[in-house]
């Protein structure tokens, strides 16, 4: 790697590294009270993904330590956001849904973040966001395989 891109490089994620500690910052503050990013983060997968996940499936989605992931489970469940129920076919498994209320704090969530998120998308300007899209994409892909 020359200087050039070696600067580059640690300038690339020097901005990185800083929007993403002050977006997790200011989308924290902007979340209900009570509701973590992290529990956040699950509740929107779920909803998202559609269909229950082990909690190892989750722990690798979110390149987290099982322990982490059974840390964050074990508040949604106590929540109520979540349902947490044995597997039929192995019974040393878990799966994970998302309950009604559970989808209920996730919408929540999104209305309380959402104009914070369209005002920092408006102010960079949507082309400057849909050119951007395709790098960070990049390099999450990039980071994905060599994890």
């Amino acid at each position: 790697m020359s200087e050039t891109s070696e600067n580059l490089a640690i300038s690339l994620f020097g901005e990185l590294f800083m929007s993403d500690q002050l977006a997790r910052s200011q989308l924290s503050k902007a979340l209900p009270k009570g509701m973590e990013l992290s529990h956040f983060s699950v509740l929107n997968h779920l909803a998202r993904v559609g269909e229950e996940r082990t909690p190892a499936q989750l722990a690798q989605a979110f390149h987290v330590t099982r322990g982490a992931m059974t840390n964050t489970l074990s508040k949604l469940e106590w929540a109520g956001h979540i349902h947490i129920r044995p597997d039929w076919d192995d019974a040393r498994r878990k799966l994970v849904a998302i309950s009604p209320a559970g989808r209920r704090a996730r919408d929540v969530a999104i209305q309380s973040i959402a104009p914070m998120i369209a005002e920092v998308v408006d102010d960079i300007g949507i082309e400057n966001v849909r050119v951007a899209l395709p790098v960070l994409r990049a390099l999450r892909q990039k980071f994905e395989t060599q994890s």
